[in-house]
């Protein structure tokens, strides 16, 4: 399976502007740049659009853990914080950290724990990082 994404800039770092496209189409030209990635301008940015894609990757990979402990989630709502850092080589993200909070009747701690660290390591968005991933996970019963 190969998924497709592209992005398009123009000008400079500081100036220029860029639009990024799923194949899907869920994001169309969607616009970024400097502003939206550094200065909090509204808009999106890369660290923005790896934290959607890590929350909705171990959001899926918890579940398929947790049905294969037969438990079934009634809900999973996963946050993804990106930490981007300037180090000594340039801007690098070092660290991924997921707030999950899972709906999950008839659940215990000890199996949701077990569930939540396999997710964690097997997640595919997670294998892919070069960074610290950390998880608070609460589990609601």
């Amino acid at each position: 399976m190969e998924k497709k994404a592209s992005a398009v800039w123009t000008g400079t770092l500081k100036e220029g502007q860029g639009t990024v496209s799923t194949q899907s189409g869920a994001l169309s030209n969607a616009p970024y740049g400097f502003n939206t990635r550094f200065e909090g301008v509204k808009g999106t940015n890369p660290e923005e659009l790896i934290g959607a894609a890590h929350a909705g990757c171990f959001s899926m990979a918890l579940s398929a853990q947790l049905g294969n402990a037969n438990l079934k989630p009634e809900k999973i709502e996963t946050t993804a914080t990106v930490t981007l850092e300037k180090l000594a080589d340039g801007f690098t993200i070092t660290a991924v950290h997921l707030d999950v909070t899972a709906s999950i009747p008839s659940a215990n701690n000890a199996d949701f724990e077990k569930a939540v660290q396999a997710a964690k390591s097997g997640c595919p968005v997670s294998k892919l990082l070069n960074a610290k991933i950390s998880v608070n996970a609460t589990l609601q019963t």
